[in-house]
């Protein structure tokens, strides 16, 4: 089942692409109903998963990236409906079909362990990923900043200023971004640590669970990506807008990406839930 929304994200990066090179109105709008389709398919594939579970696919690492790329491919949407422009199109869905792969390749359901039995587990988790998909959409924002800069300063205006938005408006829609994903990934951290203490010293053992400290660096990246964020939001009350901000939102997810694939799946021993 996790292939079909791959095949349909695929199609829509194709599509993108052609629109992004064409700016054919036409081929923009096919994209947008592609992705549309394959998110409306993400969310049967992990609707079917739910009612077979239990619960929600969010236990496991890979189940959780899948999550992860549904609420990337749902809140772009809503973001290319709210401002009518698609040339940012060809820069998420890439990243889309390439997480889905992960889970494509590795389609079992990994069991819950009864220690994550916790309404706790749940609203840290979904803070999580809610604020990693605001974090990419914020990178991608500014990715696309940097490279209208540099085509407005060498006074070539061609290629990517004819495509983008212009840059006050990619700024001001890095600003909520990264404002948005602070909240949620605040409130993340947060839940997470109350979930860990309680857990911790509840009826059930588990050697994960118990070695959750700073020390564990799926910890550790998560606490340094929320200084990343809380350090922009800070430097932006300072006045650094623009190109600085649009660097802080690259490294940031950088190191969201970094913490999620990598250190989740070989480098964590607290974070590797699945059955």
């Amino acid at each position: 089942m996790n292939t079909i929304p791959l095949l349909l994200y695929l199609a829509a990066g194709i599509l993108y692409a052609v629109h992004f090179s064409t700016r054919s109105a036409t081929v923009g709008r096919a994209g947008t109903a592609v992705l549309a389709s394959g998110s409306l398919a993400h969310t049967f594939v992990i609707g079917m998963q739910t009612m077979a579970a239990g619960h929600v696919p969010i236990a496991g690492t890979t189940q959780a990236i899948s999550t992860f790329v549904w609420l990337l491919a749902v809140a772009y949407l809503c973001m290319e409906m709210t401002t009518e422009e698609r040339a940012l199109g060809v820069f998420i869905v890439p990243l889309l079909v390439a997480l889905q792969l992960i889970r494509a390749l590795n389609p079992v359901m990994e069991r819950r362990v009864p220690i994550l039995e916790s309404a706790w587990f749940g609203v840290h988790v979904a803070s999580l990923l809610f604020a990693y998909a605001s974090f990419a959409l914020a990178c991608v924002i500014g990715i696309t900043y940097v490279l209208l800069f540099k085509e407005i300063k060498a006074k070539h205006l061609g290629f990517f200023y004819k495509r983008l938005p212009s840059l006050d408006s990619l700024d001001l829609m890095n600003a909520r971004t990264v404002t948005l994903g602070w909240v949620f990934l605040t409130v993340g951290v947060v839940v997470g640590a109350v979930w860990a203490a309680e857990a911790k010293s509840g009826p059930i053992y588990d050697p994960r669970v118990q070695a959750m400290s700073l020390a564990d660096p799926k910890i550790l990246g998560a606490v340094v990506c929320w200084a990343i964020y809380t350090f922009a939001l800070y430097t932006r009350r300072l006045g650094w807008g623009g190109k600085r901000a649009a660097y802080l939102s690259a490294l940031g997810f950088a190191i969201v990406l970094f913490n999620f694939v990598p250190i989740g799946y070989f480098l964590t021993r607290s974070h590797n839930f699945g059955g």
